[in-house]
């Protein structure tokens, strides 16, 4: 009974798009009359159907972006139909995984490329070179050409602009761990995120620089846990918690920050003047699709110039393209563009050890600051 409500389950998510949440799924599943309604609400959507060509989505990029891609997408291409299921990162690559056998999802669009480089080597992507390649740095692709980075995400301090004023905010990451700072800070649950993991991942890369081993930055995220009021589950929690003032500070990705002080809450960041770590943020071809064709056509306008400019100038994305007129950008986007530090990374190692750090991180270092 569990692998039929399971493929149910997965089914009826697709269909729906990103009506229905991972945290939903789990909510209902917590009683067996909620799992019930599950079941029924699965089976309704399994036969629903508009004649057009349905594209499945897997991302973590909200339904902000999402949503203006689908339109988009979808007013250029009248007999498309883009389904998203918005997810974290690393809960897309757990997903594609488990749907190996089976795959669900056409397109897996965005997340930090330490988490397509293992999707590439475990083999379930599939190669695609879009003819926009060229037009990105070296840095933004992977190897085989698996995926390519579509954005930039340079990762921030963030903090409640009403609390707090722009010279009274850590302006590097040291000054975070200051004793001012103690049970004021709120963090994204690491597990389930790219950003936190690649933040996370600089620290004990900074810390294997100088001293050869890991414990340095593992001794620096001990002491982050000592400050850290709450793991917040999701970004919406983490961005709730952050404007009630339950927290002042948190360490995450400019363009949540930014989206949040378009709603008019008061949000603000600032880059580290030491560096930050900027994700390239990635898409790539989910092996065995039947769409693949569409799949392609879907990531040539995902980094056209056209798409490129209008999710910067709407949904706060820095585009990874370099041949994006700088007068064409945003004033954030051109703020960041001449401010930001980017810390020198080394993507294989993180890609490679990142996992090993963060089940080590959860065993022996959360809630134990």
């Amino acid at each position: 009974m569990r692998l039929s409500l399971s493929s149910l389950r997965n089914r009826a998510q697709h269909l729906r798009r990103g009506t229905i949440t991972s945290m939903t799924w789990s909510w209902f599943d917590s009683a067996g009359l909620r799992t019930l309604v599950t079941t029924v609400a699965a089976v309704a959507c399994l036969s629903c159907s508009d004649g057009r060509e349905p594209l499945v989505i897997y991302s973590p990029h909200g339904r902000g972006l999402l949503t203006l891609a689908e339109q988009t997408f979808e007013a250029a291409n009248p007999g498309v139909d883009v389904r998203w299921l918005d997810m974290g990162s690393q809960d897309v690559l757990d997903r594609i995984k488990s749907e190996r056998a089976n795959p669900q999802a056409d397109v897996w669009f965005g997340g930090p490329s330490t988490l397509f480089s293992q999707a590439a080597a475990e083999s379930l992507l599939v190669a695609f070179r879009p003819s926009w390649a060229a037009s990105t740095p070296a840095r933004a692709w992977g190897a085989g050409d698996f995926y390519f980075a579509t954005y930039e995400t340079p990762a921030v301090i963030a903090y409640n602009s009403e609390a707090l004023t722009a010279d009274q905010v850590p302006s590097d990451w040291d000054e975070v761990l200051q004793p001012r700072w103690t049970d004021e800070i709120l963090i994204r649950d690491p597990l389930a995120s790219g950003t936190m993991r690649t933040i996370f991942g600089m620290i004990i890369q900074r810390g294997l620089k100088a001293t050869g081993d890991t414990g340095a930055g593992f001794d620096w995220l001990r002491r982050l846990d000592a400050q850290t009021r709450e793991y917040a589950i999701n970004p919406a929690l983490l961005h709730q918690k952050l404007i009630r003032q339950e927290g002042l500070l948190t360490l995450w990705g400019l363009p949540d920050i930014l989206t949040e002080q378009r709603k008019g809450n008061p949000l603000d960041f600032v880059l580290p003047t030491s560096g930050t770590p900027v994700i390239e943020d990635a898409v790539a071809i989910v092996r065995g699709t039947p769409r693949l064709a569409l799949a392609q056509q879907f990531i040539e306008w995902v980094g056209s110039i056209e798409a490129q400019i209008l999710v910067t100038q709407r949904e706060f994305r820095l585009p990874a393209r370099i041949d994006v007129p700088f007068d064409s950008l945003p004033g954030w986007a051109q703020r960041v563009r001449t401010e930001l530090v980017a810390e020198p990374m080394d993507w294989d190692l993180l890609s490679k050890q990142g996992a090993g750090w963060m089940s080590y991180w959860d065993r022996n270092v959360r809630g134990r600051g």
